[in-house]
């Protein structure tokens, strides 16, 4: 299944505001005014929002005290992984999808990975939202930023995910004979030459509905002895495998797909904050059910691991998301 990440109010520019809201822009305002911030009251406000109480918060914040509180959180919270949660916090979701991006393009090397969280498993609807949202923000075509700092097959596979190509399933379509037609153009492409032809694959994933691709994957395994997912894994390299068996993951199972995303950003030398924060803040909508399946899969909780990775105001504000949600 895709999963729906954007509020129904993420287009609307002139919601109803209700006294949740303006609560939550004076905790805000008496948080950052004067001399110092108080953080243990600011984490509290930002950190315990909906994200539809995120899409108005924003534009009720700009009307009651004339000032962005993105630029808000910049100055009083910094830009490290605290302040920089706290501003993608400080937007609507498709708003802070957008910064994301960008910030994954800053500095030497591009934060791959990240990109392709936030591309893959989205609605066509979704896509089509993110893509203009990140237009309208920085007079930018996203395919153009993803042209410039990606390539290869990895390029090739971003920009087919950008066409928001997903089929609906519609069994009169996808048929048996279909299938059995994909996964032998998927054995060739894979499994049965010397040499992956990694674009074929990608290509047919992209279009792939998620029913769909459950059924070809076990039926992919009767004919050839591994499921798909396992010749993804077998016959890709590098971050076009990463980047295909997520794809994959949150298309047939997308909550065990984002409890493994959140345990690669914790796993090995150094944790990768930006990819915890942005898997948290995104997922609010299914983290009870990703927690869930983070404590069978890996053996801990996802407070645990939060703990054990994290400190200071970024861990408590990184708990907060997970316990509110």
């Amino acid at each position: 299944m895709t999963i729906d990440l954007y509020p129904p109010c993420v287009n609307d520019t002139t919601p109803t505001i209700g006294a949740d809201i303006d609560k939550i822009c004076e905790e805000i305002h008496d948080a950052c005014k004067g001399f110092g911030t108080d953080e243990s009251k600011l984490l509290q406000a930002m950190g315990s929002q909906t994200p539809e109480q995120r899409c108005k918060v924003h534009i009720c914040y700009k009307k009651k005290y004339g000032k962005e509180l993105k630029d808000v959180m910049k100055s009083e919270c910094g830009k490290r992984a605290f302040g920089q949660a706290l501003q993608y916090l400080a937007v609507a979701p498709d708003m802070a999808e957008c910064h994301m991006i960008k910030d994954a393009c800053k500095g030497m090397g591009t934060n791959e990975m990240l990109i392709v969280s936030i591309l893959c498993g989205r609605t066509n609807e979704e896509m089509e939202i993110l893509k203009k949202k990140f237009f309208d923000i920085f007079s930018k075509d996203l395919g153009s930023l993803l042209d410039s700092e990606t390539g290869g097959t990895l390029e090739f596979l971003l920009l087919n995910l950008l066409q928001a190509s997903e089929d609906a399933y519609d069994p009169k379509v996808y048929t048996a004979d279909k299938m059995a037609d994909d996964i032998e153009t998927l054995y060739k492409a894979g499994q049965g030459r010397l040499g992956t032809k990694e674009k074929d694959i990608f290509k047919l994933l992209c279009k792939c509905p998620a029913e769909y691709l459950s059924a070809m994957n076990l039926a992919y395994a009767d004919k050839h002895g591994i499921t798909l997912s396992h010749m993804l894994g077998s016959e890709l390299s590098g971050i076009p495998k990463e980047a295909a068996e997520f794809m994959f993951g949150m298309k047939v199972k997308p909550i065990e797909a984002v409890a493994k995303l959140i345990n690669k950003a914790c796993k090995g030398f150094g944790t990768n904050e930006i990819l915890l924060s942005t898997a948290l803040i995104r997922y609010t909508q299914i983290l009870p059910q990703v927690a869930e399946a983070y404590n069978e899969m890996f053996g801990k909780s996802l407070s645990q691991t939060v703990k054990s990775e994290t400190g200071g105001d970024y861990e408590k504000l990184l708990l907060l998301l997970i316990e509110s949600a």
